[in-house]
Order: structure tokens, then C-alpha cells, then sequence
């Protein structure tokens, strides 16, 4: 590491006493925002809530040193607890701690590969769609907590609602959402009324994490049962957390390494799964409200860890005793902060065709509850709009000298499989003059397909017995031809 760079990842820890104390406060309130996801996808995954909080915990201590992105939290939740359910269900808690293990190994391999640059290819309307689902998906999360309650529960996500949104307005030294956890607690444990508490949504741990590795049998049988959970829970963790990291990026105005969040991931996950947890990734809810509440260094995510395990061992009578209203509010609060309100906007004032892909990713994803099939819906989309908008570019021109009987065709634009079909139905296959010129001055070939295309129009017009000559190729087209369609050679020029 560079002097530099040392002096950067320094600065990451430590930036001053106030912004140190914010840290330490927004690790805090991450930490309770945290534990009612990580129970409820404990479930989801068909494993006990103290393998996902355990995990979190793991996970958190490990991304804070290793991760690319500063007050980023990652925890045991999201489409990665989806995947890992069927291996669950299937084969048991032990061939899962395997997978976990693999699919950190398989991160870390991603991250040395550099395969994040892959997260270009995301564009803006997939990543404004994909925020706008999950504020969805955090909002409709808190819904069956808000069913079947009684009055009180009600009056106290109000009053969590109205402290966490005025109390700013006064003073902002210590974030909200901790004041509303603390307030709405004193309230139920003075004035007993009919409220859920954290105690009441699964059985937190009350012993520390022990190392050990998966009793299963180390054999092909166990590897071929693992590995494509392991591959589809690596591949899944990796896209939610760089789709949080470019969320983070936005907020704070700064850069991230992709590839370090891929490897500090990976090494996060392989700790886990040694500690008896699932792996994990990026929880943008949490990562958001982080950086709301103030949190904007690594210190944040390591107190989000370390509280983790203060609360679940020694606190665990007093944090029974939290309302869960309360942390409904304060993930209320998350998504309304996580959406984003300017898209409704720019569905007017976007081209129809951003709009179809924002609209389909929350769509695809809201129904699914799978953050990476939404992404990966809104790509395809993308890719589809972008290739047909480019084949409206190409055209061909056709000019006539009767003076030499010469045919030229002018081919300008972009020449690949997406436009190669059109390309081949502008030419007359049974041209009566003598000579032909096809001009690519203004046109560039991309693919194998663009070059067979031109080579079977040329042949088809030899056959015919047109003189035909290929002029104008640029140097990276003429390389394909070269490597791809040699009986062209004597025809470029």
C-alpha cells in the first residue's frame, strides 16, 4: 500500500472527533435497524435468527477492514437468503455453511478478476429503478407489522414518525431514529399496553459465535450439490452490494473500489460460514439510513458489527423490550429517503424507452422480491433499446454511373448482429451492372456477424458477375475482415 493510499484508508477510519462521534451514533441505529431484517430473512432462509444475526455480525467486522466502500453495512439479508433457502430445505444447515463458504472464494476470484467493471453495463434508469423497488420492498416489509395491531401500535409509529422528522429541526447531535428507539422503549416498558417487541419476532442468540468448520463430507458429491447455490448466491451478493455501493457513491459524492467491495466481501462471507452464518451482502436500507443519520467512514460499519454483538448478548433483556412500531418508523423513514421522488418526474420528461426499463426493473423486482432478477430484466432492456435504437442509425445509399456501370453503395452507421440483417436486404443480390463499390468510409464493422454478412453479400454478387471492391474500411474493421472473412483480402482496400 502507498503512502497515499495508506494515508486515504486512514483518513477512512478517522476524519476528526465529530465526525468519529456521528459514526459511532449511526453505527448504533444501524444496528437496530439491522436485526428485525436479518430475523425476518432468517426465516426466509429456513434457518434460526441467530445463524443471520451471528453472520451479520461476522460480516460486519470483516467488510469494515477489507470492504471498497466506507459506511457501507453489509449483513446476513436480502435475495442471498432467497437462494439459500432450497439448499435449506433440501440438504440442511451444514451444506449451506458450505456454499457460504464457496461463494465467498468464488467474490474473491470475481474481485482479483475485475469482473465488477460488469456494473458498467447497469444504466441509469436500471439504477433508479432498482432503488425504487427497494424502497418498496423495505416499505411493504413493515406492513404485516402494521396488520392486526392494536391502537397504541399505531399512536407509536406516529409519535416515532413525528420524533425522528422534528427532532432535526432542533438539534441534529444525536440521530433521530436512536432518540425514537430509546423514547418509544421508555414509553412501553413504563406504560405496559398490547405493542410487539423485538423479543416477540424469533429467538435471539445469548452465547457468542464459536469457530467451525461444516461437518459434511469433503467429497465431489458434497461439491456438486453446493456449487451452483454457492455460484447463484455469489453472483446475487456481489450485484446488491455494488448496487449499494453506487447508491453510497451518489450520496456522498465520492468513489468506491468495486473490485476491493468484491474481494472484502468474499473474505466477509468465508468468515461467516466458518462462524455457522449465511453469507451476506449490502443492505441499502440500513447503508442508507447509515449515511443519513451521519455515518460516513468505516467506523460506522464496525460499530454497526460490534454492536451487533453487545445487543445480542449482554443488552438481549433490554433490547427484547424494544417496540418493534419503532423500528417500523425508522424504516419508514428509510424508504421514504430511499426513493426516488425526481423518477416519477422524469417519466415525463425521459425517453419513453428509460421509462420502460426504470418501470420494469421495480416492477419485475417487486413482484419477484428479487433484487438481482429486477437488475437483471432492466440490463436486458436496456441492451435490447440501446442495439435497436443504433440500427435505425446505419443506412445505405445507393448511387448509379452509367458512364463506368458502377453501383455504389455507401454504408454509414454501425454494422452489427443487431443491424447485420438489414444491411444485407439494401443490396440488389442480382445487380445488373458490371462494377460494384460498397463504401464503409462512414460505417464500422463490430462483429463476426457484421463481417459474414459482407463477405456473403460480395460472394453473392460475384456469382452474378459483378466486379465488386470494398472500400474504406477503418483499421479495427479491416482486422476483422482480415481474421474473418479472407477471401475479402484482395477486395478491401
Amino acid at each position: 500500500m502507498t503512502i497515499s493510499a495508506f494515508s486515504r484508508y486512514r483518513a477512512e477510519w478517522y476524519s476528526g472527533p465529530t465526525a468519529a462521534r456521528r459514526d459511532i451514533l449511526a453505527g448504533m441505529v444501524g444496528t437496530f435497524a439491522l436485526i428485525p431484517e436479518v430475523i425476518a430473512f432468517s426465516f426466509v432462509a429456513g434457518i434460526d435468527p441467530e445463524v443471520g444475526l451471528f453472520a451479520s455480525f461476522v460480516i460486519g467486522i470483516v467488510i469494515a477492514f477489507a470492504g471498497g466502500r466506507p459506511a457501507m453495512i453489509s449483513g446476513a439479508a436480502g435475495s442471498v437468503a432467497l437462494v439459500a433457502a432450497a439448499l435449506v430445505h433440501a440438504h440442511g444447515l451444514q451444506y449451506l455453511l458450505v456454499a457460504t463458504i464457496l461463494a465467498g472464494m468464488l467474490q474473491i476470484a470475481f474481485g482479483l478478476a475485475k469482473l465488477d467493471v460488469l456494473m458498467r453495463f447497469v444504466s441509469r434508469s436500471v439504477h433508479a429503478g432498482f432503488v425504487n423497488a427497494l424502497a418498496i420492498l423495505i416499505f411493504s416489509a413493515q406492513v404485516p407489522q402494521m396488520v392486526g395491531v392494536s391502537w397504541q401500535a399505531y399512536a407509536m409509529i406516529a409519535g416515532g414518525l413525528a420524533i425522528i422528522y422534528l427532532v432535526p429541526r432542533i438539534s441534529s447531535a444525536i440521530p433521530s431514529p436512536l432518540i425514537c428507539i430509546v423514547v418509544l422503549t421508555a414509553i412501553a416498558m413504563w406504560f405496559p399496553m398490547p405493542l410487539k417487541t423485538v423479543g416477540d419476532l424469533g429467538r435471539l442468540p445469548d452465547s457468542l459465535p464459536s469457530f467451525g468448520l461444516p461437518d459434511v463430507p469433503l467429497s465431489w458429491d458434497t461439491l456438486r450439490i453446493v456449487a451452483p447455490y454457492a455460484l447463484a448466491m455469489a453472483a446475487v451478493g456481489l450485484l446488491e452490494s455494488m448496487m449499494t455501493a453506487n447508491v453510497v457513491d451518489e450520496l456522498t459524492e465520492t468513489r468506491s473500489s468495486k473490485a476491493r467491495e468484491c474481494t472484502g466481501l468474499g473474505l466477509a462471507n468465508i468468515a461467516a460460514g466458518a462462524f455457522g452464518g449465511i453469507a451476506g451482502c449490502g443492505m441499502i436500507g440500513q447503508t442508507v439510513g447509515n449515511v443519513r443519520y451521519g455515518g460516513t467512514g468505516r467506523l460506522s460499519t464496525m460499530v454497526a458489527g460490534v454492536f451487533l454483538l453487545v445487543v445480542m448478548v449482554p443488552l438481549r433483556p433490554w433490547v427484547a423490550q424494544v417496540p418493534v412500531a419503532a423500528l417500523v418508523a425508522i424504516m419508514i423513514m428509510v424508504s421514504i429517503s430511499t426513493f426516488s421522488w425526481g423518477s416519477l418526474r422524469d417519466l415525463v420528461r425521459h425517453p419513453k424507452v428509460s421509462s420502460v426499463v426504470m418501470l420494469a426493473t421495480v416492477v419485475v423486482t417487486v413482484a419477484t422480491h428479487d433484487l438481482s432478477l429486477g437488475v437483471g430484466v432492466g440490463v436486458l432492456l436496456s441492451g435490447v433499446f440501446f442495439a435497436w435504437k443504433v440500427t435505425r442509425m446505419m443506412d445505405v445509399a445507393v448511387e448509379y454511373d452509367a458512364a463506368s456501370d458502377t453501383r455504389v453503395y455507401s454504408v454509414t452507421g454501425q454494422v452489427f448482429f443487431a443491424s447485420a440483417d438489414i444491411f444485407a436486404d439494401r443490396f440488389d443480390l442480382r445487380e445488373e451492372a458490371k462494377h460494384v463499390r460498397i463504401d464503409l468510409t462512414g460505417a464500422h464493422l463490430w462483429d463476426v456477424t457484421a463481417v459474414g454478412v459482407l463477405d456473403d453479400v460480395v460472394a453473392k454478387l460475384r456469382r452474378h458477375g459483378a466486379v465488386v471492391e470494398v472500400v474504406g474500411l477503418n483499421q479495427a474493421s479491416a482486422v476483422l475482415v482480415d481474421r474473418h472473412a479472407p477471401l475479402m483480402r484482395d477486395l478491401a482496400a
